[in-house]
């Protein structure tokens, strides 16, 4: 055995000698909450060194174990040569060892484990048995016959302990002490003077202020809180010192000192308390939403409750120091208890509401707002707590009502205290970096953080600030029922540090490594892929598609890496993973099929690459340009400038149009329109001039002029051209349809204002126009003439018949014109 192993095992036999004699103590029945507590802080140490030996020894016990697997198993048929079965043998041994030792270790840490286990229970057992002993009650003639019969006794002690007192000031009252105690009480006396007139002042808290902010009146709330207790605290422990320091006090009569010393402190903490919350006397400072009668009863009843105390405690603690027979201890403290439960009553009487009294003469009334808030559960708590003490103390239960009172004054304070605190915190914490604060914006100026970023920082803030504040409280109220702070912290180390649920440990302390592992793994892939994204692959002359697989796929690949290393972390091997990719399986088979589908096709789009980044696709009814693949989904962008999120399995499965899937050259179609008497051939070759002269438009192929359709009024014509890029389609079907425009109508192929009047030739009216005519040749014949003659100017001669029909056309022009419009109108 090594010398490293010896003092290993010299340790644990110490420790063993030190855990037997602790139980061996712990079976004493006389034991007292203070031989309890010694012991338990005893066993801290010793467990913490059997931990580390156990923590020591796992890595040479894995290494020995592995340099004896190496050599095999010991074979059956074949004789091993002496050399190894020596190595064999030592191997063997050295395992033996070193997993004796740990198993030792253990196997006394285990007993740690129950004798704090056994010490716990006995304090437990020794609280409860102390809180719940049963004396006379209040009620009981035999309790007041006995406090009758041992008066005269305690009078006796009592002027015994005064006499003490003289003595003591006729021996040690020299010069200098006395010098020392009437500076004791000079300090107290002014501190507390202060406390009244001077610290009012310097509170600041104006009273023609109407409506400070809520930071004001939190600070003037702390202020007050600070002014009014420190000096009074100050002054008690000046004069406490002092009598301890001049032995001018018999030692027994100096917790007597020490409680009416705390207890004027206690009830100048509890003043202090309420005005910096309550503020009776200054409304507008209040920050607790309060009425004013509100804040006054509940100064007044909280003051009343200390003072009650404070008696109790003072008179208890002279009982204790003339040794005053118990039966005046339990009449103290009930009458104590039935004086505080009795002052609570009058208290919570007055915070009756009356307005519903003295308006029942109106009818039934409906609220508009409701006011139940807190006032309402803490009167019923309040009314509980007095019934309940006044319940105890009179059949018997003085313990119990007085550690009931004590918990009601401890935690009322510290829900106080724990008010303010939060509302400081969301105050000072969460408004300094959510308003527009100069520490908000020296913050958004040297860090670059963005407001939203600052808010979120302060929301969080101040919900760490809250946790942490409850539990503190929490474990403060907790503390008199038998919670130590010792207890918390082995439990909070127990749990930290691993625990064993069967076979397997879980410690907080490895799960928070190996999240942090995880999360640097994580950063470190992010880092890697924004070098690849916006450093190296630019670099290269790999297309955008080809870039933005190889920046997902390190991704990916990363994120795995740092995920394995986590579990191997943990002591997750791919064996114990089995059994949980199974039940993996067994739910992706039941409800995780699309999931798995949609990364399936992922892989598959960035591995076969059909669809690119950049690639401008026609999906459906919608078109537009790829701008990230995942996969799980793939997001296109389309033209409105609108995100459309595609299911990567409709890729793969549904018909996509990829307009850039070999290159990025596209085709432009725009129609022509051209008059039927012009020239076809001119017109398309002026056509494709326009395109083959755009330097968008591909010389190879060449672009082409197709005559679609010979239409009674137009020539269609339909231009078909290659363009560079199917991005510049919209661009370059523009730019030629202007300079199409623009040629065939400086060519006078295409007519400036469209193609004209049109002209209605209507048929059958030829006997009309014949009459008309005869009417014309009547008109034109002049007075004397004859109808021969005129019948001859017509017919005979056309010449003679012109000038009718020229007066006459208007007639005849006018009938086609109203056909026209009659036609136009219908």
């Amino acid at each position: 055995m090594s010398e490293a192993m010896k003092a290993v095992r010299a340790k644990l036999d110490a420790a063993k000698s030190d855990l037997a004699q602790r139980e061996k103590d712990l079976g004493r029945p006389d034991l007292t909450p203070v031989d309890l507590t010694r012991i338990r802080d005893g066993i801290g140490p010793v467990a913490d060194q059997l931990r580390t030996i156990v923590d020591r020894t796992e890595a040479p016990l894995e290494a020995a174990r592995e340099r004896l697997t190496q050599l095999g198993p010991k074979p059956k048929d074949v004789e091993e040569s002496p050399e190894v079965v020596q190595e064999r043998a030592e191997r063997e041994a050295a395992v033996a060892r070193i997993d004796e030792t740990q198993r030792l270790a253990k196997s006394l840490l285990v007993q740690t484990d129950q004798i704090v286990d056994r010490v716990s229970n006995r304090r437990r057992e020794s609280f409860t048995r102390g809180l719940f002993e049963r004396s006379q009650g209040l009620l009981t003639p035999a309790l007041w016959s006995k406090v009758g019969a041992d008066m005269p006794r305690d009078l006796k002690a009592l002027q015994s302990a005064l006499s003490d007192i003289g003595l003591l000031f006729g021996r040690n009252g020299t010069v200098g002490n006395l010098l020392l105690l009437g500076l004791a009480f000079g300090i107290s006396v002014a501190l507390y003077f202060g406390r009244r007139n001077i610290a009012p002042r310097l509170g600041r808290r104006e009273a023609g202020k109407v409506d400070p902010t809520r930071r004001q009146k939190l600070l003037g709330a702390w202020r007050v809180i600070l002014l009014g207790t420190v000096p009074a605290v100050v002054g008690s422990y000046a004069v406490y010192y002092a009598l301890d320091a001049t032995d001018l006090l018999p030692s027994r009569l100096l917790p007597v000192a020490g409680a009416i010393l705390g207890g004027l402190a206690f009830i100048a903490f509890v003043e202090a308390l309420c005005d910096g919350l309550l503020s009776p006397d200054k409304p507008a400072w209040r920050p607790a939403p309060v009425s004013d009668a509100g804040a006054s009863r509940v100064t007044r009843l909280a003051v009343g409750i200390a003072t009650v105390i404070t008696v109790v405690k003072s008179i208890e603690a002279l009982n204790s120091g003339i040794s005053a027979a118990l039966p005046i201890s339990i009449a103290t403290r009930g009458i104590g208890a039935l004086a505080t439960a009795l002052i609570l009553a009058i208290g919570l009487h007055r915070f009756a509401d009356r307005e519903e009294e003295e308006e029942a003469c109106l009818g039934p009334y409906v609220p508009t707002q409701t006011t139940t808030g807190i006032g309402g559960p803490a009167r019923l708590i309040g009314w509980a707590a007095v019934g309940i003490i006044g319940t105890a103390a009179v059949i018997g239960y003085v313990a119990f009502a007085a550690f009931l009172i004590d918990q009601l004054v401890w935690s009322a304070s510290l829900l106080v205290l724990l008010y303010l605190l939060i509302q400081s915190a969301d105050t000072f914490v969460g408004g300094s970096l959510s308003d527009n604060t100069r520490i908000a914006t020296a913050l958004q100026a040297n860090t670059g953080l963005r407001k939203r970023s600052l808010n979120q920082i302060a929301v969080l803030s101040t919900g760490a600030a809250r946790l942490i504040l409850f539990l503190i409280v929490a474990l403060l109220v907790l503390a008199p029922w038998g919670l130590d702070s010792t207890d918390i912290y082995s439990s909070v180390r127990t749990a930290f540090f691993g625990f064993k649920v069967g076979d397997v440990t879980i410690s907080l302390s490895s799960i928070a490594l190996g999240i942090g592992i995880l999360i640097l793994g994580i950063a470190i892939t992010r880092a890697i892929q924004r070098w690849l994204e916006y450093t190296y692959l630019p670099a290269t002359d790999l297309d955008a598609g080809l870039r933005n697989s190889i920046s997902t796929v390190s991704g990916y690949v990363g994120f795995l890496l740092a995920l394995a290393l986590a579990f191997s972390y943990l002591g997750l091997s791919l064996e114990k993973l089995t059994i949980v990719a199974g039940a993996l399986s067994v739910g992706i088979g039941f409800g995780l099929q699309s999931i798995v589908n949609n990364f399936v096709s992922g892989l598959l789009l960035l591995w076969e690459r059909p669809i690119r980044v950049g690639d401008q696709v026609l999906i459906g009814d919608s078109e537009g340009i790829v701008k990230r693949i995942s996969v799980r989904s793939t997001e296109i962008q389309t033209f409105d400038r609108s995100a459309v999120i595609v299911p990567n399995s409709n890729l793969i499965s549904g018909v996509v149009k990829n307009r850039v899937r070999g290159d990025r050259t596209g085709r432009v179609t725009i129609t022509v329109g051209v008059l039927r008497n012009q020239d076809p051939v001119l017109a398309a070759e002026l056509i494709a001039r326009c395109a083959t002269s755009h330097p968008d438009v591909l010389k190879e192929p060449a672009p082409r002029v197709v005559f679609r359709k010979i239409g009674d009024t137009y020539l269609d014509f339909e231009l078909i051209a290659m363009i560079v890029d199917v991005g510049l389609g919209l661009k370059v079907q523009t730019d030629l349809n202007f300079a199409v425009f623009k040629t065939l109508s400086d060519a006078g192929l295409i007519p400036p204002m469209g193609p004209g009047a049109s002209i209605v030739t209507v048929q059958g009216l030829d006997g009309m126009q014949s009459a008309l005519g005869e009417i014309a040749g009547k008109f034109g014949v002049g007075p004397g003439r004859g109808g021969d003659e005129g019948r001859r100017a017509s017919g005979d001669s056309p010449a003679a018949a012109a000038p009718a029909l020229e007066e006459a056309e208007p007639v005849r022009s006018a009938v086609p014109r109203d056909l026209n419009r009659r036609s136009a109108g219908s």
